[in-house]
């Protein structure tokens, strides 16, 4: 994923915009706590739903959360995140 620029005035992809205040949110939150619906998050930051599914699945991929079909998405403990649990 390329640098952020230092220049404010830089445009950025609406995904990114969404993804950096998720993983803003997620500094707050414990193992186990949901993160926001895409339909929270489509009304929050008034994107389409693709966009906000982007930022998760870029989440996802960092193995910052967990998604289970039909609950929603987590913040992932350490054993998701790709730590050693013995």
């Amino acid at each position: 994923m390329p640098e952020r620029s230092p220049d404010p005035h830089t445009p950025r992809a609406p995904y990114m915009r969404v993804l950096d205040a998720l993983i803003e949110e997620i500094k707050g939150k414990q193992p186990g706590d949901p993160i926001p619906s895409e339909a929270e998050l489509c009304a929050r930051h008034k994107v389409a739903r693709e966009t906000a599914r982007r930022a998760v699945r870029v989440l996802r991929e960092r193995g910052l959360v967990v998604t289970e079909w039909g609950k929603g998405t987590f913040v992932a403990g350490p054993a998701e995140q790709g730590e050693d649990c013995t």
